[in-house]
């Protein structure tokens, strides 16, 4: 619909346009064949040729393009700009035809260049109060814009009122002009898109308002000097109506030109209210760069000195926070280490009361008597994070009473930014970190997890069952086994002090010590000194855990080794779990109670005489039940009770005549029940074995 309108509106107007040309020759005489047209008909192909040429303007789109204001005004002077200079160009051209004989008493050249110029004027005039109309409502609501329209409508109406020769009386007409006049300096008064100017901008603005001010000025003063010519035979409403719309055109020319030039001396601090931002906005992009803290440190300084054109500064860095060990103690500029010293001792000795940043004048301040000062005006800001004081910067200047609250305000915004940098940049580290911890753990998950028996021994002797459960992704619990020579079957548990990783590795240490040890010895000159006796094993694993176990850590191992064709085996404990045991004939469950002393507490060849080895002889039907203190030591209850000792002999007390796998499941379930809403906090491993009455085919 618009498109089409404007496609009317063209020739429309270029229409009108030649209509009031003929009429304008046919009252000046200057073509007698025109004949006399009507008295009206001048006022009515006027009326009708503004009213297509403002509604032409007022329908096109928008001639403002995102913020760019000065090539606006640029393009109004350059293009509408330019009829002005026309019109002085036809103007001259009269006047000096005016001085020929030839065109001294014709009518015909001057009332078409006075048509012509009026035509100039009415575009010159449309689209200069179009591209005001565009400024005025530069980021208005819907009020403004409702306002402007009604403003719009009455002036349009006023001025066709006037151009028709409709006049109403004084008393009436000048109270009208004079409240579109007030409404006019209202709507005039929104000049928002000023702010956005720089200050190079806002003098070029202020230039070209100028110009399209001077060029309303000559059209007025072209039609005030033909308003009496004899030549011209022009309406007395034509002259009203074309000096009441230049008033307003000029008066927002005007307006704007003054809020531009009053606003030249504020420009200064929009730019450095703008620098401050760009600031802020690069230290907020200095996390999302992956920069690193100094660099953060480094930037604050520099945009703090700039932002209160400080004339010296220097940045004291907390000791022991995140984010220190990657940044110099302390940031200089324009001060040496000396100067920085001697006013970091002053200043230590009488600290600012809580709440107050800013020194006027250091001489007048408490530790600076006696020795004027080279600095007098002083700002120092504490950058404080949630959890962590991180450091102090200070800014000085020459003069005294140059540092204000304004200041302080945004500097404590840089300052703030620049701390959440700090500490974003320790939750990355802190992330990429945990993210590698995982990994590592995971990749020692995999290992320990290979480490831990699939398979267990299977024979008709006897029958196995194990539970194995880490307190974190990785424990230092572990248990293994191991065929041996003459029917013999070696079992191991232990428990590494600690708990993750480390603890971990030296279960894998243990774990190859004990594969190592109790390896067949092919140089034996017996039968056993194959393999050596658990207490035995336990001294030759404490001396080789001596250079790879901290000071601070230590083993609990027990060792079995099962005889099958004896119907016995031998045992030692290394400070282990006491091995719980039932017996079958006896129908009896207790505790073996030995001796024993953890590997790498003692780190020394006496460390042997703390091991014993204990025999016993065992039946068909006999369990033993082989633990870590994750199972006993587990919390429950009301939080501090522990699963102890004692209950877990009355579970084999209940299921001794179950299977081995059977038997460790009730005990496992009355442990889960017993700890059940509170967490694991220690690695959990469990062993049943379970002697079986069968006897192996005898051997050949």
């Amino acid at each position: 619909m618009s498109q089409r309108l404007l496609n009317f509106l063209l020739p429309f107007s270029l229409l009108s346009w030649v209509l009031l040309l003929l009429s304008a020759l046919s009252h000046s005489g200057a073509s007698p064949w025109l004949g006399v047209w009507p008295e009206w008909s001048t006022q009515l192909t006027q009326g009708a040729f503004v009213l297509g040429i403002f509604l032409y303007y007022r329908y096109r789109s928008s001639p403002l393009q995102g913020q760019a204001f000065v090539r606006l005004l640029r393009g109004l002077l350059t293009g509408p700009g330019m009829l002005a200079l026309a019109c002085v160009g036809l103007h001259l051209l009269e006047r000096l035809a005016k001085d020929q004989p030839v065109f001294s008493s014709n009518s015909l050249f001057f009332t078409c260049i006075y048509t012509l110029n009026l035509g100039l004027f009415v575009i010159f005039l449309a689209r200069t109060n179009y591209a005001w109309r565009a400024l005025v409502l530069f980021r208005s609501g819907q009020r403004l814009q409702r306002e402007w329209t009604v403003f719009e409508v009455l002036l349009g109406f006023t001025l066709l009122f006037r151009l028709v020769g409709i006049n109403p009386p004084n008393y009436i007409g000048i109270p009208i002009v004079v409240a579109l006049g007030l409404y006019g300096i209202y709507l005039s008064g929104h000049q928002k898109w000023v702010a956005y100017l720089s200050q190079r901008e806002k003098w070029r603005a202020v230039l070209l308002q100028a110009g399209l001010l001077l060029g309303v000025l000559i059209f007025v003063q072209y039609f005030r000097v033909t308003q009496a010519d004899p030549q011209l035979i022009a309406p007395q409403p034509q002259y009203a109506f074309l000096l009441l719309t230049a008033f307003f055109s000029a008066f927002y020319a005007l307006m704007g030109l003054m809020v531009t030039f009053f606003n030249l001396p504020i420009s200064d601090i929009i730019e450095q209210r703008r620098s401050e931002i760009l600031r802020l906005q690069r230290l907020t992009q200095i996390i999302q760069r992956g920069q690193t803290s100094a660099e953060v440190y480094g930037i604050l300084l520099e945009s703090a000195v700039q932002t209160v054109s400080a004339d010296a500064a220097w940045l004291d860095l907390a000791p022991g926070h995140a984010g220190a060990e990657s940044a110099e103690a302390t940031q200089y500029f324009n001060l040496s280490k000396p100067q920085v010293d001697e006013l970091r001792t002053r200043l230590a000795a009488h600290d600012l009361p809580e709440g107050e940043f800013i020194t006027n004048d250091l001489n007048m301040r408490a530790g600076f008597e006696g020795l004027p000062q080279h600095f007098r005006s002083l700002l120092q800001l504490p950058l404080r994070g949630l959890q962590f004081n991180y450091g102090m910067l200070y800014l000085l200047k020459l003069e005294p009473h140059t540092f204000d609250r304004e200041d302080l305000s945004i500097l404590q915004t840089f300052t703030s930014q620049a701390v959440l940098s700090i500490e974003n940049l320790e939750l990355v580290r802190t992330s990429l970190d945990n993210q590698r911890t995982q990994e590592e753990l995971k990749i020692s998950f995999q290992v320990q997890d290979s480490l831990i028996p699939k398979n267990l021994p299977t024979d008709n002797w006897f029958e196995i069952s194990s539970h194995s459960l880490a307190a974190r992704e990785v424990g230092g619990d572990f248990y293994d086994f191991l065929h041996l020579p003459g029917r013999r079957l070696a079992v191991i548990i232990g428990d590494v002090s600690g708990k993750g990783v480390t603890a971990a590795f030296h279960m894998a240490q243990m774990k190859g010590i004990f594969h190592s040890l109790m390896q067949e010895n092919p140089l034996a000159k017996n039968e056993r000194d194959k393999f050596p006796v658990p207490s035995r094993f336990m001294a030759q694993a404490n001396m080789a855990l001596t250079h790879c176990l901290e000071k601070s850590s230590f083993i609990t191992s027990s060792l079995y080794i099962i005889d099958y064709e004896q119907g016995g085996f031998v045992f030692a404990r290394a400070g282990h779990c006491h091995t719980l045991y039932y017996h079958a004939l006896r129908e009896e469950v207790f505790y073996f109670d030995s001796a024993g002393l953890g590997l790498g507490i003692i780190r020394n060849e006496s460390y042997e005489k703390h091991i014993k080895n204990q025999f016993y002889d065992y039946s068909p039907g006999d369990v033993m039940v082989i633990y870590t203190d994750g199972i006993v030591e587990a919390r429950g209850g009301s939080g501090t009770d522990e699963y102890g000792e004692d209950r877990l002999k009355l579970r084999l007390e209940e299921s001794y005549f179950q299977n081995a796998e059977e038997i460790k499941r009730y005990i496992l379930n009355d442990l889960n029940a017993f700890t059940s809403g509170y967490p694991i906090h220690d690695d959990q491993t469990l062993l049943v074995i379970k002697f079986k009455s069968a006897q192996p085919p005898p051997t050949a």
